[in-house]
């Protein structure tokens, strides 16, 4: 595998160079058997190989910006970009204004020396866990690809797809439900979701302002925690991996457990296994209050009124052309009365307190990001009931971390070769960076990936 710390250390020998990665890159998303066509919905190709070559050329005279510099990376389809529109994953908006500055997470980046590469595809405006585009396609998830293309999980599916196929070894990613977190699990790479005041939302197009966070999705943890440092403006420190022993992991059961299959069941039992024998101490709880969740949420909650707010003129002016499955979870946001959308912000408030309190004893907690393998693209669009239950489910073990206001990252740890099954690990509101130094450590354990061919040869 390749990590940015890798790419890093051979820029510095010059073992290779910032166009040479670069062309690495644009080589696999173009490839005619890869899913580079739906991971991307624009590539850039001109100015990434210009960016590339002006950092080598800073290299050069010992003038590059930092460490990255010539690294490549790509941003979701929702992120402001200068002089270019937002579509965000729609039709609607393809024809909107050019953006007039980057927003500040792409922007730091830029400075930080990385070089862009182009938009990648995404769950219509965000909204929605599955992955599917019927705009521009779905990339599909890694896994079983050429017998049953299974779903690559939202909303942030391109720049998942586009990491765990070695397009780039880092991408940007939001999360309102876990759209960080899922898809990293169904494509079996890294998610990451920082506590949402930590990384600014400027310039991000909005879902619920309430709930938004970005986050990277990349290959490990050291890379999420270099990234995540660059977009909210912080220094990049490489994670210290935490001692396990007596380490306090917290296994809530009840409803996040609540139809497992067999695949996911076996694997989370490894992963506490090797967890135990590190010497971790592990206690299950029941947090029975998750259950409130899709109480909150059963009126419309804080995300549909929030993001009808959003879109009102353009459901309006537009409505026609967006995905239905979208538009249908957008209006319900309509008839929303305000007092309950104030009742939700209360009950939020409220679960978050009583949480803190019941968990405080626990350094993480630790559950399965999905409950099920990835299931197919045929299946989750055979119909809308089939879409709403899959969708639901697919969000179940992640929304609630959004709603807590806490920081949480997915974990691989199947068998390799096998289904990508996930492991989230759920850490207290701003202790990031503690989570990243018990996910490093977490890792190690139970990471048990198989790097896919083309990944292993086109960034070798």
């Amino acid at each position: 595998m390749r990590t940015i710390q890798d790419m890093a250390a051979a820029l510095d020998t010059g073992a290779t160079t910032a166009r040479a990665l670069v062309e690495t890159s644009l080589a696999r998303i173009a490839d005619p058997g890869g899913e580079g066509r739906r991971a991307f919905l624009k590539v850039d190709a001109d100015r990434a190989r210009a960016v590339a070559d002006a950092m080598d050329a800073l290299r050069r005279a010992g003038r590059a910006p930092g460490p990255y510099a010539g690294i490549p990376t790509a941003f979701k389809d929702l992120t402001d970009l200068a002089g270019e529109p937002t579509p965000a994953g729609s039709v609607v908006l393809a024809d909107a204004a050019p953006a007039k500055r980057d927003a500040p997470v792409a922007a730091r980046m830029f400075a930080a020396g990385f070089v862009g590469l182009g938009r990648t595809n995404m769950v219509e405006f965000a909204f929605g866990g599955v992955g599917l585009n019927p705009h521009h396609g779905t990339p599909a998830s890694p896994w079983d690809r050429a017998t049953a293309p299974r779903v690559p999980g939202g909303s942030s599916s391109g720049t998942a797809v586009a990491v765990a196929d070695g397009m780039v070894p880092v991408g940007l990613g939001t999360d309102t439900g876990g759209s960080c977190r899922i898809p990293a699990a169904c494509c079996n790479i890294v998610g990451w979701k920082p506590t949402a005041r930590r990384v600014p939302l400027t310039g991000i197009l909005p879902l619920s302002a309430s709930l938004d966070s970005v986050g990277p999705l990349a290959n490990t943890v050291a890379d999420c925690a270099i990234v995540d440092a660059i977009y909210a403006g912080e220094t990049p420190r490489l994670p210290e991996p935490a001692n396990l022993s007596g380490l306090r992991i917290g296994l809530p059961q009840r409803m996040v457990l609540d139809g497992m299959d067999t695949t996911v069941a076996k694997a989370l039992e490894r992963a506490y296994a090797a967890l135990a024998i590190a010497g971790a101490r592990l206690t299950e709880i029941a947090l029975d209050e998750l259950d409130e969740v899709p109480a909150i949420n059963a009126r419309g909650g804080i995300t549909m009124p929030e993001a009808y707010h959003w879109h009102r003129k353009l459901l309006a002016e537009r409505g026609d052309r967006y995905d239905p499955r979208v538009r249908a979870r957008l209006v319900a946001g309509e008839t929303m009365p305000a007092a309950d959308y104030l009742d939700a912000l209360a009950a939020r408030a409220d679960l978050i307190a009583r949480t803190d309190r019941l968990t405080a004893e626990f350094d993480v907690l630790a559950l399965p990001t999905l409950p099920i393998v990835p299931p197919t693209i045929a299946e989750a669009s055979a119909s809308d009931d089939d879409y709403r239950r899959i969708n639901l489910l697919m969000l179940r073990n992640s929304n609630w971390v959004n709603m807590l206001d806490r920081c949480a990252i997915a974990l691989p740890c199947g068998e390799p070769g096998g289904p990508p099954v996930s492991l989230m690990l759920v850490g207290h509101r701003m202790q990031d960076a503690r989570l990243f130094a018990i996910a490093a450590a977490v890792e190690e354990l139970v990471s048990g990936r198989e790097e896919p061919a083309a990944r292993r040869t086109l960034l070798a």
